[in-house]
């Protein structure tokens, strides 16, 4: 969660604040490696439709998104069209742009092709030889919005057909997914994602 912020002396992320939500989910799932083809693709779908918002607004929605996107299936919303389009433009519990829903099916598709390729999972854990990039930062004001390889990514990712996932979405992306280990230093769950890696 790259951002600005100054860490609390409470041994979390002060990113999350004190919403139940926000903090079950920083606590709980939050930098935790993710190895699931298919669950990275639904996280950088998610990702995509916060850019401009708040990762919490995202949250609130998930369980919508989820029903509205029948699970995230990539299969499934490959073969979407104009019709679903509407129909997701009419949901009020998803965040309703169609410029956003329309790449969701463009990334179902870019997902399969990549997956016929050797793995969407392959492909993201390559960047970093299949170990996390466990960083040390105090305080967040250290934390960058971007870096060097989620800028690279974020190319190859637009190369191989994928939309909405610009070097700050993709950073967020490689955070959220345990890609990357940004806990701050100070956190309790720094060292216990760490632990989580294969």
């Amino acid at each position: 969660m790259s951002g600005q912020g100054d860490e609390k002396a409470n041994g979390r992320c002060d990113w999350c604040g004190t919403d139940p939500l926000y903090v079950a989910y920083h606590d709980t799932e939050w930098g935790v490696p993710e190895y699931d083809s298919r669950a990275l693709w639904e996280k950088l779908v998610l990702d995509g439709f916060q850019a401009g918002l708040a990762w919490i607004t995202i949250l609130r929605k998930r369980d919508a998104f989820r029903e509205a996107f029948e699970g995230f299936d990539p299969e499934v919303i490959a073969k979407w069209g104009e019709a679903d389009v509407q129909r997701l433009l009419g949901n009020a519990g998803i965040v309703r742009h169609r410029g956003k829903i329309e790449a969701a099916i463009t990334n179902a598709q870019a997902w399969i092709a990549m997956e016929e390729k050797g793995g969407f999972d392959r492909f993201i854990w390559d960047y970093v030889d299949g170990t996390p990039l466990r960083n040390r930062f105090d305080t967040m004001a250290e934390v960058p919005p971007s870096t060097p390889m989620s800028l690279q990514m974020s190319k190859d990712l637009k190369k191989a057909g994928f939309k909405f996932c610009g070097p700050t979405i993709v950073y967020a992306w490689l955070e959220a997914t345990g890609v990357v280990n940004d806990h701050l230093t100070c956190c309790f769950r720094h060292d216990e994602v760490a632990a989580l890696a294969r």
